[in-house]
């Protein structure tokens, strides 16, 4: 098995400390960090979020893949600057306000991270003034609102709100998701995605970013 091939198979495993040797080996040999992201690690992601909308993993061996990919990240960082690679876009995420629950947040960040988008997260209880002013200033792509309580998903709209207030909503795509969110009710508020679950999310977020979508 060849030095991508282990760097793919040992992120699907969630080994982070051998992922890193392993990128490490794979850059001393010469190997270019695009490759080793291209055709080792984001597959390996992908090919966990295909398992994980199948339910042949689970949210804890994704989370554990997922560091693993980030740990393999900060090695591989500084060589991806070197060689002038780029996100395949920019996404910024973030729990509405007054909601403080961010596990499902995480988990989308962690796969779009690990399909090679860069994601600004906010955290929990963000306004809507943070959303428009962050994906102001790093030109973001996508908004993404997560909302766990139905006392907080109207926030949703808020969002939405704002940015038209800013003559902005047509700037950026704006995705939902969370427990009580649905697909009518992103018709209702007029977002542009909804999804059900990280991995489907992290697929139109790149596809978002690819201009299918």
């Amino acid at each position: 098995m060849g030095a991508i091939e282990n760097i793919n198979e040992l992120i699907q495993l969630g080994r982070g400390k051998k992922v890193c040797e392993e990128i490490q080996a794979a850059l001393e040999a010469g190997i270019p960090a695009a490759d080793i992201l291209q055709q080792g690690m984001l597959p390996a992601m992908n090919e966990i979020g295909i398992k994980f909308k199948n339910n042949e993993v689970f949210v804890p061996e994704v989370l554990v893949a997922a560091r693993a990919m980030n740990m393999g990240m900060a090695v591989l960082k500084p060589f991806m600057t070197e060689s002038g690679m780029e996100p395949a876009g920019v996404a910024v995420i973030g729990t509405v306000r007054g909601d403080m629950h961010d596990i499902g947040k995480n988990l989308v960040k962690m796969m779009m991270e690990g399909r090679g988008l860069k994601v600004v997260d906010l955290g929990v209880d963000v306004s809507p003034e943070k959303f428009f002013q962050a994906a102001e200033e790093n030109r973001a792509d996508i908004i993404c609102c997560s909302a766990l309580l139905t006392t907080t998903m109207s926030e949703i709209k808020n969002v939405l709100t704002y940015l038209e207030s800013q003559q902005a909503r047509n700037r950026y795509k704006v995705m939902i998701g969370g427990a009580p969110i649905s697909q009518s009710y992103c018709e209702a508020v007029g977002a542009d995605y909804y999804t059900p679950d990280a991995a489907s999310a992290a697929d139109v977020a790149l596809e978002i970013c690819q201009g299918l979508k």
